[in-house]
């Protein structure tokens, strides 16, 4: 029987290399067809442009040196075409042409330097690198060293560096998420080794959410945000959004009122219901968790505030302390009723920001912390920009241009003038 497992399982090993094989295969004639279409229009839409003496200046001229090109299935190479280009610019220089499938820089295809942060984010070292990705992508994974991956952050960096000063002129958020997350840091500053990393999150008009900003703050402080949303209006986000959701840490409504104080103001339930269940006995906490759930899931305002007042008679007597923590943000934990319903799943919570970063919390426990403070914000850039084309979109993404243009709504319902 043991003999019979063992014939499966190297049937199973040889069927799948057998598979990749023909996978690598077909991928490499498709990409090498696109890149064949590719060279025949450039040279066809240039086929016109000739010298005095009636000459293409646009010709094929035989083939690059062939490149091997790392992918998720494996090593593919690639032959390029060469293309003759002999125009000249205004400058003086010649033209050249540069294929937007397989440009000169490429070496690796998206989806490995992607593989690569989530990887050292899941707390994976430098000098196992290469092993973890043979293990992924087949034994013959290169290139890929503890060497190369240190230049990889190194890169990010640099990265981080033009993404925070890139410009927002042409940016229109309709909803913020800001929240401030901590993480340890094992080499600086011993004695106060809990970093804040800022995040502010946006919803552009056609429902997709972007990433604004990510910078190092003195915990949640006031001026720590105001720098950071100064800096943003600096770089041309001058349109303020018509709301923001966060947590009740005062630095940053402080900040926005200063900075942006046409934006209205929408807490975060999860954070609120952690914050008032933390000051609740664990007996009653699933009763009082329940009743919350009541305030933010009623249909209308007024609901709402029916079960809000029930909660409040209900603990009042017992548990002044949570009743007093629910009570302080009561008009501004409801706010989401004058938005679209549809968008209500998004607005009630700063979750997207938590979970994002719930993997740099699983790296940084694994390792102690990260090695520094500029490690750390480079994890976490990295991280966001990775998981920032899964974000879920905002559902009636049609209703983002009427919050824009002024329209109101009540109880999630469009208002009609009478």
């Amino acid at each position: 029987m043991e003999k019979d497992t063992t014939d499966t399982q190297v049937m199973s090993m040889t069927s799948r290399d057998v598979l990749s094989d023909i996978l690598r295969q077909g991928a490499q004639q498709m990409l090498a067809m696109a890149i064949e279409n590719e060279v025949g229009e450039y040279i066809g839409e240039y086929q016109h442009v000739r010298d005095a003496n009636g000459r293409r200046l646009v010709v094929r001229n035989g083939h690059l040196p062939a490149r091997v090109i790392q992918t998720g299935i494996g090593l593919v190479e690639v032959e390029q075409p060469r293309v003759n280009d002999k125009r000249i610019d205004q400058d003086g220089q010649r033209r050249r042409f540069c294929s937007k499938i397989l440009p000169p820089y490429l070496r690796r295809t998206k989806s490995i330097d992607e593989l690569i942060p989530w990887l050292y984010l899941r707390g994976i070292s430098t000098g196992d690198f290469s092993e973890a990705l043979q293990a992924l992508l087949g034994p013959q994974a290169k290139g890929l060293s503890g060497t190369n991956v240190v230049r990889l952050k190194e890169s990010w960096q640099q990265e981080y560096a033009t993404w925070s000063k890139r410009s927002l002129a042409d940016k229109h958020y309709v909803y913020l998420w800001a929240d401030g997350v901590y993480f340890n840091i094992r080499l600086e500053d011993p004695g106060n080794n809990k970093q804040c990393i800022l995040v502010l999150m946006g919803a552009v008009q056609d429902g997709r959410k972007e990433l604004i900003a990510i910078a190092e703050g003195y915990r949640e402080s006031a001026q720590s945000w105001r720098e950071l949303l100064l800096d943003v209006k600096n770089r041309g986000l001058s349109q303020a959004a018509r709301l923001a959701i966060g947590d009740g840490a005062l630095g940053f409504w402080a900040a926005l009122r200063e900075i942006y104080p046409a934006t209205r103001e929408q807490r975060c339930w999860v954070h609120k219901t952690a914050n008032v269940l933390n000051k609740m006995p664990k007996s009653i906490q699933a009763k009082a968790k329940a009743m919350l759930h009541d305030i933010w899931m009623a249909e209308t305002r007024s609901q709402a505030q029916k079960a809000f007042g029930l909660f409040i008679s209900t603990f009042q007597a017992k548990y002044p302390h949570a009743v007093e923590c629910l009570l302080k943000d009561r008009d501004v934990l409801l706010t989401f009723y004058d938005f679209p319903a549809e968008h209500w799943v998004h607005l009630r919570t700063s979750n997207p920001i938590e979970s994002t970063f719930a993997t740099v919390r699983l790296r940084t426990a694994r390792t102690k912390g990260c090695g520094s403070r500029a490690t750390c914000l480079t994890m976490v850039f990295k991280l966001a920009q990775c998981a920032e084309g899964r974000w879920h979109r905002l559902h009636g993404k049609e209703l983002l241009g009427e919050i824009i243009e002024g329209v109101k709504f009540v109880d999630g319902i469009k208002e009609v003038a009478a």
